[in-house]
């Protein structure tokens, strides 16, 4: 008898507790390691990266390599901390696509369908599938927007209630 009770209780706790906002805390510092550890790299190879880096829109490939690297740590910093989180998300996604198509433009001699999931053409893809759905489902409660937001609706002496999900 006891023993079912323990396994009823565990089994609800593994499925019916929802930690949203712990796995979007989770992801958000995840994600934001995964995408500045490639911008501190590039600060410490600058001046062998400068040269070979693509030139993108019009810029010269130093400039390129030096947003790219910008939106890598500064977004980065900001989608970790929760601030400004879906504001944040845009740039990246916009160099994740543009990551992309230099990647398979290189690739134009052969097939983009024979890239293996080990090649690098997938890493842009995978990062714009984590930046896309923290773009739609918000930072979460434990995040600077969560709380700037509770102040300013307290500041306007306004209920919880009218601050949906953030």
């Amino acid at each position: 008898m006891k023993l079912s009770k323990f396994i009823k209780r565990t089994y609800f706790r593994f499925t019916g507790y929802s930690y949203t906002n712990l796995g979007r805390l989770f992801l958000r510092i995840f994600v934001g390691i995964m995408l500045m550890q490639f911008g501190v790299r590039q600060i410490a190879h600058f001046y062998e990266l400068k040269t070979i880096f693509p030139s993108v829109l019009g810029f010269g490939s130093e400039w390129s390599l030096i947003i790219m690297t910008a939106i890598e740590i500064i977004c980065s910093m900001f989608i970790m901390f929760g601030f400004l989180t879906r504001f944040m998300t845009i740039p990246p996604i916009v160099s994740m696509l543009i990551a992309e198509y230099y990647l398979l433009h290189d690739y134009v001699a052969e097939a983009s369908y024979l890239l293996d999931w080990q090649q690098q053409g997938y890493l842009p893809i995978m990062f714009l599938g984590i930046y896309f759905f923290i773009l739609l489902v918000g930072p979460g409660k434990i995040s600077v927007d969560y709380f700037l937001s509770l102040h300013i609706i307290h500041s306007e002496n306004k209920s919880e209630g009218e601050l949906e999900e953030v």
